[in-house]
């Protein structure tokens, strides 16, 4: 990354078009990269250090509520903002993170469940033929299984 790059123009760092850096940007422009660059990688650096912060799921939890709300709060979506508000309240006074653990395991089981059937169901569509359900069936399987890709990359 481009964090330390000393721009001042010089005769040494003109590429040989006058453009200010050999890459071919101009100054102003390749100042302006440099600091999307500095942004892009303060973005990533400070959502790394939140998911670091939280040492549960139920922290977790609770930090994607607080996400929500900010990104609704934007958005002016009062009711929305009170939704997440009222969950935000229940997860500070019932969340347990054995609770949610096991809600988690049983909802990822039910996904495994979905994608047995879908697979069943893709199964007999192919033992008729019926190209248009059989196209319909994968479209539904790939989607279990992908919301089941999802389910397992999370904690909670």
């Amino acid at each position: 990354m481009l964090l330390c790059l000393n721009l001042r123009e010089s005769t040494h760092s003109r590429s040989p078009t006058g453009t200010g850096i050999s890459s071919g940007y101009p100054l102003r422009q390749w100042k302006v990269l440099s600091m999307k660059h500095r942004i892009a990688l303060l973005l990533v650096l400070t959502s790394l250090s939140a998911s670091a912060l939280a040492a549960s799921p139920c922290q977790e939890k609770e930090q994607d509520i607080q996400r929500e709300i900010s990104y609704a709060e934007k958005h002016h979506n009062q009711s929305r903002i009170d939704g997440l508000n009222t969950a935000l309240r229940q997860v500070r006074e019932n969340c347990s993170d054995s609770k949610l653990k096991a809600d988690h395991k049983q909802k990822i089981a039910k996904q495994r469940e979905e994608i047995a059937e879908r697979q069943r169901d893709l199964q007999e569509a192919r033992k008729k033929g019926d190209a248009d359900k059989i196209n319909k069936r994968q479209h539904k399987l790939n989607e279990a299984q992908q919301e089941l890709k999802t389910l397992e990359s999370r904690d909670y």
